[in-house]
């Protein structure tokens, strides 16, 4: 599908039914598959051939699915997880072990930031945060010996700062890591970080790639590009044999294009279990199918929100790289150039009181904890998804108490500010 432009990807991508097959693709709700001999199965549990034993490690329904996303971020390999929490920590603890160390954006989603900065650090792993508008000194002063990846989102939820990849990407290299991209908001439809030296991409695909809040799940994308064996004294996971695994040693046997996937499959999927289960995977797809016709739509709706907000005389700020005022205008411009999202960030007058009367005078918009949908919704993240957060925690991410998160759905834009015009007269 190289060769065919994104909007057909995302219709036609990871399943091509042969004579006779169902068009779409078939949910095998199933735990366990047959063999005829035990020395077939044994192929399956050496990785010496390809196949499925069972559901919790792999199933075919999610990587018919996970080839789809694959090919839409242009990676080599792809897994789908039960939540875009689990993709993050997947992808993290995949290289990382206890004594590991991680180089992270401050400006990453409230949940993520918890798990790196608390769960991980129960497990030994320790991370330094960086501004993403630190300096190329600052971010390059932030790695340690132990530093085994750089974590970031392309679009921060919920404060909409834009990630210079780019500059990101070439730290994590001069000190021999991977870059791990949360490209959640913009999708591939908007913006492949790979393209601009990303190594792995993560998604919580529950978000827009699904985009009708009826299936949670995550994905991990590897691009294949990493050269696992050139800095093998840092991934021993990787590069040196897995004694869980029969000896395996994975950036030998699967390259550069399928060690990193099939290690979290074969190790991590098979501990923890945190798969998708195939009928979430179904939904995504029926999501994936549209996904480049309602993108266009949430970012044309975005902006109109974003520009009427930026007018309003109750409204401190507004965050939304599609402004020319935003500080993000340019590096959204580079990265970005068909738009970001629809999710728009501003901070009412008021501070949490000011929010609190905003949001109980909401009619059209859904307090939801939720967000990329087709239904707009709305949150105060102070109060939410943030809440965990300590108030230095929370000026360090950008997420002041009065600011509110609108996530624009499909509706008619003209509903849509109308809503919000006559929920901040309650101010």
């Amino acid at each position: 599908m190289k060769d065919y432009s994104i909007d057909t990807r995302c219709v036609q991508a990871g399943y091509t039914p042969k004579n006779g097959e169902p068009r779409q693709i078939p949910i095998i709700q199933s735990t366990t598959f047959k063999y005829d001999t035990s020395e077939d199965m044994g192929k399956l549990f050496d990785l010496e051939a390809s196949g499925y034993f069972y559901t919790r490690l792999q199933n075919p329904t999610n990587d018919m699915v996970a080839a789809k996303i694959a090919a839409l971020e242009g990676g080599t390999a792809a897994m789908l997880t039960s939540s875009g929490q689990a993709a993050n920590f997947f992808a993290l603890f995949n290289i990382c072990e206890c004594g590991s160390h991680i180089v992270a954006s401050s400006s990453i989603y409230g949940g993520t930031f918890n798990l790196i900065a608390v769960t991980m650090a129960k497990m030994g792993i320790e991370v330094t945060f960086v501004s993403p508008d630190c300096t190329e000194e600052e971010l390059n002063g932030a790695f340690k010996d132990n530093t085994r990846a750089v974590f970031g989102e392309t679009i921060a939820n919920p404060a909409l700062t834009v990630l210079d990849i780019e500059k990101f990407a070439k730290a994590a290299h001069a000190h021999g890591v991977p870059l791990i991209v949360d490209n959640t908001f913009p999708t591939p439809v908007n913006c492949r970080p790979i393209e601009w030296g990303a190594d792995i991409v993560t998604h919580s695909t529950t978000k827009y790639m699904d985009g009708h809040g009826a299936a949670v799940g995550g994905a991990i994308v590897d691009s294949g590009k990493f050269d696992w064996m050139a800095h093998a004294d840092l991934f021993p996971g990787l590069c040196t044999p897995d004694d869980s695994y029969h000896g395996i040693t994975y950036a030998e046997k699967f390259g550069k294009e399928g060690a990193f996937i099939t290690k979290c499959t074969a190790q991590l999927m098979r501990d923890f279990g945190c798969i998708q289960s195939p009928q979430n995977a179904f939904i995504l797809n029926l999501g994936l199918e549209s996904l480049h016709v309602r993108m266009p739509k949430h970012v044309e709706n975005g902006q109109a929100v974003a520009e009427f907000l930026e007018q309003h005389e109750k409204v401190v700020k507004v965050n939304y790289p599609g402004l020319s005022s935003d500080p993000y205008h340019a590096l959204a411009q580079k990265y970005l150039p068909k738009g970001g999202c629809g999710v728009v960030s501003f901070e009412v007058k008021g501070g949490r009181a000011g929010a609190e009367a905003f949001m109980k005078r909401l009619k059209l918009a859904a307090i939801e904890t939720h967000v990329a949908d087709a239904r707009t919704c709305c949150l105060n993240p102070a109060t939410s998804t943030h809440r965990q957060m300590t108030e230095e925690q929370l000026a360090a991410a950008g997420i002041p108490a009065g600011m509110i998160r609108i996530s624009c759905g499909l509706e008619d834009k003209k509903d849509l500010i109308a809503d919000l015009e006559q929920a901040l007269e309650a101010i």
